[in-house]
C-alpha cells in the first residue's frame, strides 16, 4: 500500500513539474533592488526595456508591436515592467502580455506599494508616464522613449546594436 501511494505522488510531482516546465514566464515581482539586477543581468547585451500598464490606452496599441518586434528580433533582449499606478492584478496584466506574444519575455510587476521609489531607482527624473521605453546599448548607454515607441525607431536601433557585435 505505501508502494502504490509512493508511486501515485511520484506520478503527480512528475505530471506538475512537466506542466510547470511547459507554462510561460510567470510575472516577476519588480521591487526594491530589482533594477540593478536587470541591468547587471543584462550587461553587454542589446536590451530594450518597456514600462506599461493595463489601464494605458497606447499601451494596448504598443504591446503586440512589440510582442513581433521580440519575436523578429532573438538578438535583443525584450523586458516588460508593468508600471500601472492603479491596482497592479497579475492575471489582467498576463492575460494581455499573453495576447501580445511577450509571454515568453522576462515579465515583471510592480510589487511595491511604494511605486515612487521604484520609478526613482530606475530614473530620478521620471514621473512615473507610461509608455516609457528604455533602450540599453551593449555598452550600457540608456536612452529613454517617453510615450510609444515607433517600431521604425526601434528598428534602426536594433540594427546599430546588431551590426557592432
Amino acid at each position: 500500500m505505501r508502494r502504490r501511494f509512493a508511486g501515485i505522488l511520484g506520478l503527480g510531482v512528475l505530471i506538475v513539474s512537466a506542466t510547470a516546465l511547459a507554462a510561460p514566464q510567470a510575472l516577476k515581482p519588480f521591487e526594491r533592488g530589482t533594477w540593478q539586477r536587470v541591468l547587471k543581468g543584462h550587461a553587454g547585451r542589446p536590451t530594450l526595456v518597456h514600462f506599461w500598464g493595463v489601464t494605458c490606452g497606447p499601451c494596448k496599441v504598443e504591446l503586440p508591436l512589440l510582442g513581433q518586434f521580440a519575436k523578429d528580433h532573438p538578438g535583443i533582449d525584450v523586458i516588460t515592467i508593468s508600471a500601472d499606478l492603479v491596482p497592479n492584478l497579475p492575471a489582467a496584466t498576463q492575460s494581455m502580455l499573453d495576447k501580445a506574444g511577450l509571454s515568453s519575455t522576462e515579465n515583471f510587476i510592480f510589487s511595491d506599494g511604494f511605486v515612487e521609489r521604484l520609478r526613482f531607482e530606475i530614473d530620478p527624473a521620471w514621473q512615473g508616464d507610461i509608455p516609457r521605453t528604455m533602450l540599453i546599448s551593449r555598452d550600457g548607454t540608456i536612452s529613454t522613449i517617453e510615450g510609444s515607441a515607433e517600431i521604425a525607431d526601434l528598428e534602426k536601433w536594433s540594427a546599430q546594436q546588431l551590426s557592432t557585435h
